[in-house]
């Protein structure tokens, strides 16, 4: 059974940081293409940034810069660092992990960005 758990989000002020952690299990990660969406109140979601199996990253031109998508294939986990968050940065973010042409779905954690 494929499990995707994800961490790390919560309330920031403009211009912190957090990084999100996506842990995955019953999967075979090295596979997999990893991405991180995203989807702000009111909004479609979105892709934020994906890594591929390759080590090609694909970002978003709102957060080219500040944020960076990384993996660790021996802990089974994708990481997506977030720097000089912004207001419009506010959404609830998911991990999904597509091995085989077959994608899995985190439950979303949610990141605010507020003073």
């Amino acid at each position: 059974q494929v499990q995707l758990v994800e961490s790390g989000g919560g309330l920031v002020q403009p211009g912190g940081s957090l990084r999100l952690s996506c842990a995955a299990s019953g999967i075979i990660f090295r596979f997999a293409v990893t991405t991180w969406y995203r989807q702000g109140p009111g909004k479609q979601r979105e892709l934020a940034a994906r890594l591929i199996i390759d080590g090609s990253t694909t970002y978003a031109d709102s957060v080219k810069g500040r944020f960076t998508i990384s993996r660790d294939n021996a802990k089974n986990t994708v990481y997506l660092q977030m720097n000089n968050l912004k207001p419009e940065d506010t959404a609830v973010y998911y991990c999904n992990v597509n091995v085989l042409n077959i994608a899995y779905w985190g439950q979303g954690t949610q990141v605010t960005v507020s003073s």
